[in-house]
């Protein structure tokens, strides 16, 4: 059955909620209410990767997310660190989370393989070719994504990292084009086909808004998002990483129900 991995930016520049758990106790507070509601995992985020958002100083995202990751794990909530820093993923490990969640697949900090093998934590590996500013280009998307997601994983199998920990994100909406997204969406069985589970990260992105009309609030991507999610489950998703976690988890319920 595809999991939840509810999302909990603690910045105060999020694209989806504008800041509103930046402050510890709301984000807090927020965790729980993510777990409550039927997230298997919560997201813990300190950095923004929205389009033309700044890097963030590794020192300053810990103070951001440590201490709502160590508080969250004490209440027993399953958590999750969304960094590119080692040195974010190691506090965070430390601190309670059980998988890091590297949107560069570890190739913006060389250090991410080490900590990942010698921490032996779950590792989400999303493929990437530079984050959600570079221009698509693609030939065969599938293909293209596929091969490069499993030179990926060779490469961290080689510095440590237990396979058997390793997730595979396809990268939806990251220098990917529309047409790359639904392409990826249509055809998890080919990411899947690698022999990891497979985690889509599509909420309230860019290309679900393009269906909207022009000038509908973030929250009206969340039912096509929870559509998505139904949709992927039917494919065998592991995990869907969603900011609405209650319309996911009646989407995942019918395709359950209906499979």
């Amino acid at each position: 059955m595809t999991i939840i991995m509810g999302i909990l930016n603690v910045t105060p520049d999020s694209f989806s909620d504008g800041g509103l758990f930046a402050q510890t106790d709301a984000a807090i507070a927020r965790g729980l209410e993510l777990r409550d509601a039927g997230a298997a995992i919560v997201d813990v985020g300190g950095e923004s990767t929205r389009p033309g958002a700044d890097r963030v100083d590794p020192a300053e995202e810990r103070e951001r997310v440590i201490p709502v990751i160590a508080a969250l794990a004490q209440e027993g909530v399953s958590v999750s660190i969304d960094t590119m820093n080692a040195s974010t993923a190691l506090a965070a490990v430390g601190a309670g989370a059980q998988l890091i969640n590297d949107v560069s697949g570890g190739l913006a900090d060389e250090g991410m393989a080490r900590v990942a093998a010698e921490t032996g934590a779950h590792f989400a590996v999303m493929h990437w070719r530079g984050g959600a500013d570079v221009t698509p280009t693609f030939g065969d998307v599938v293909a293209e994504v596929r091969a490069e997601l499993k030179a990926r994983v060779a490469e961290l199998v080689v510095a440590g990292v237990d396979p058997a920990k390793i997730v595979l994100d396809p990268g939806i909406g990251f220098g990917k084009a529309p047409e790359h997204n639904w392409a990826l969406l249509n055809h998890l069985d080919e990411i899947a086909s690698l022999g990891h589970g497979v985690l889509i990260g599509a909420s309230r992105k860019r290309f679900i808004g393009a269906l909207l009309p022009d000038g509908a609030p973030m929250e009206d991507r969340d039912l096509p998002t929870a559509v998505i999610s139904a949709l992927v489950a039917r494919q065998g998703a592991w995990a869907v990483r969603v900011h609405d976690v209650p319309s996911t988890r009646i989407a995942l319920a019918i395709a359950e129900a209906s499979a």
